[in-house]
């Protein structure tokens, strides 16, 4: 295990370089992952991480240890123990965790799931948003999500914990060609709508879904609505208004998922 206690590190500022960078995360195809439960989930799902990164303080923990032997006993993954302060510089939470890992960002997808419905994200500002709509996606079976130009970028901090480690049961496409995918899709593109839109518990579902979800306050373009075949509106109390973004797409998501279980019910 490699120890660092100075900010002139060359390893300490390569990895500094990625934090709050998404340009700097796409250029090098690498992310830092924050705290003990994602470091373990990219591990199971996605394999060894590039390198892991702890502080004096998280090595003292036994779960930390447990997952440092777990990792690197073997050789294959570099560990730094970074001074606490300098561990501290690199996390984005109030109370470090103790450990991160230095990770590659899987590829974007090639190709879509055939007969398979998928997610495009719109303009969504908020990486606290895209993270919870990743979760919500990846609970719901979706595989592949889309997004686009304007999206809060999905492998920054606090998009990733507030997935918590649904980013590695997921195919993201950052930078995505929203329109392409929409005009290309063999499937119903339903778009979500605040209103003006079919009562989403009316519409059938039951089939392959490309959803479109939109800017928080904007909502979907009107390039992406130009190329919806049904708008759904999700039907509220009077004086409501609008849900927050990721719960009204977790509401469209859970729809599809009990619309499929009823058909494939009905069809035992």
């Amino acid at each position: 295990m490699k120890s660092i206690a100075s900010r002139a590190n060359v390893q300490f500022k390569a990895l500094r370089a990625l934090v709050g960078d998404s340009r700097e995360q796409r250029r090098r195809g690498l992310c830092l992952i924050d705290g003990s439960h994602l470091v373990a989930a990219y591990a199971d799902k996605i394999g060894p991480p590039e390198a892991l990164v702890v502080s004096e303080h998280g090595l003292a923990q036994a779960e930390i240890a447990a997952l440092v032997e777990r990792l690197c006993a073997a050789g294959r993954v570099d560990c730094l123990q970074l001074k606490d302060s300098l561990f501290a510089s690199l996390s984005q939470l109030v109370t470090p965790a103790g450990v991160m890992a230095l990770v590659r960002i899987p590829g974007a997808a090639t190709a879509a799931t055939p007969g398979a419905s998928c997610l495009l994200l719109d303009a969504i500002q908020d990486a606290g948003n895209v993270g919870a709509i990743l979760r919500s996606a990846a609970a719901a079976g979706i595989r592949d999500v889309y997004l686009g130009s304007g999206c809060a970028a999905a492998w920054m901090p606090r998009a990733l914990r507030a997935a918590q480690g649904a980013h590695f049961d997921l195919v993201l496409t950052e930078q995505a060609d929203l329109q392409r995918v929409a005009a290309t899709f063999a499937g119903s593109v339903v778009a979500a709508t605040a209103s003006a839109g079919e009562d989403l518990f009316q519409l059938d579902l039951t089939g392959p879904v490309a959803w479109l979800v939109g800017n928080e306050g904007a909502g979907v373009s009107a390039e992406l609505l130009s190329l919806a075949t049904r708008r759904a509106s999700i039907p509220m109390a009077a004086g409501s208004e609008s849900l927050n973004v990721a719960a009204a797409a977790s509401v469209c998501l859970f729809e599809e998922v009990r619309q499929k279980r009823l058909a494939a019910a009905a069809k035992r």
